[in-house]
């Protein structure tokens, strides 16, 4: 029988290539994780906006 692990949000945000989709994984309060997939082009215009936030020129 397996470990039971309590699902928490602890732990970093991931972000893997699964298929043809890229697939971030955040915390969420309160436990469990958001999932949201998406394709190359959505993470190319998430990377372009978070940039724009993160490093305003």
């Amino acid at each position: 029988m397996a470990a039971m692990k309590p699902r928490t949000g602890d732990g970093p945000i991931e972000v893997a290539k699964e298929g043809r989709v890229i697939a971030m994984r955040i915390p969420a309060e309160g436990g469990g994780r958001l999932v949201i997939e998406m394709n190359a082009a959505e993470a190319a215009e998430l990377l372009g906006a978070l940039t724009g936030v993160v490093n305003p020129a």
